[in-house]
């Protein structure tokens, strides 16, 4: 059996072929054309979120000499790895292994444009107020609510503590061996003694959940967005009940785009 075949397109990116890929996994070659179309129709959990894959971006349409009849597209590393998690193919592990090695040395140069970058810098400006955090840790607890419908409290605070990597509990763990009282202080008030950045990160995190990012894409965009606020020293400010404006008008419309989850400002880089 042939091995699968990494090329790399014109812009430096690393693919591989439908009918190569199709052709490893021994599927029946009969059932190319049905295969080839579900894959291009089908919804996928991509690190941006769950939708369907996109031209373009996904994959492209392979020109190929002469008068074939077979279609063939060029397909990106991470969706061909979706496609072959779902397959029935028994070489799925070793090649879906090998996809996601591939995927993980490109991916963080990959997974943040130049526009997006510029708008973190923003969102980070951001998250040094209370309210943004509240409202982006609201919206990440309703679109979970709607994804699970009748589920106890108790499970959204299990989900958000394994996405962001540590609960209330291990805070309060941390902050007695630190010395400190950590009797009715929230999870955001130890963490002003702990680590204030991580505020800025679970914000971040927060908003990309409510958005309907994957777990893994907002953990990246949160780690850049906690780096980014240790090197601007953001503060956290409690402005909920705060008569002092402090900000420039520029951020202050910022802060209300995150507040409010509009898609048409400095969230509009995500489409």
């Amino acid at each position: 059996m042939s091995d699968l075949q990494i090329l790399v397109s014109k812009k430096g990116t690393k693919v591989v072929t439908a009918t190569n890929l199709h052709y490893v996994l021994q599927l029946p070659n009969h059932h190319y054309g049905m295969n080839l179309k579900r894959w291009l129709s089908e919804v996928y959990e991509f690190r941006d979120g769950i939708r369907k894959p996109a031209g373009m971006q996904d994959y492209a349409k392979r020109q190929l000499k002469g008068n074939l009849v077979v279609e063939d597209y060029y397909l990106s590393i991470e969706f061909a790895k979706l496609i072959v998690l779902q397959s029935r193919s028994k070489f799925k592990q070793k090649y879906a292994r090998l996809l996601l090695s591939l995927e993980d040395r490109v991916e963080n140069a990959e997974l943040l444009n130049k526009e997006q970058v510029v708008a973190i810098l923003d969102i980070v400006r951001a998250m040094g107020l209370v309210s943004c955090q509240e409202s982006c840790e609201r919206g990440h607890q309703q679109v979970y609510e709607q994804q699970h419908d009748g589920s106890h409290p108790a499970e959204w605070w299990k989900h958000r503590a394994e996405i962001l990597g540590y609960s209330a509990e291990s805070l309060r763990e941390q902050m007695k061996a630190l010395g400190k009282n950590a009797r009715g202080k929230s999870q955001r008030e130890m963490l002003i003694h702990l680590d204030k950045y991580e505020i800025v990160r679970t914000a971040v995190i927060d908003l990309f959940m409510a958005m309907g990012k994957t777990d893994r894409y907002a953990r990246y965009v949160g780690d850049v967005a906690k780096s980014f606020a240790e090197e601007m020293q953001v503060e956290i400010f409690d402005d909920r009940d705060a008569s002092m404006n402090f900000m420039r008008d520029a951020e202050l419309v910022v802060a209300q785009e995150v507040r409010n989850m509009e898609r048409n400002g400095v969230l509009a880089a995500w489409g």
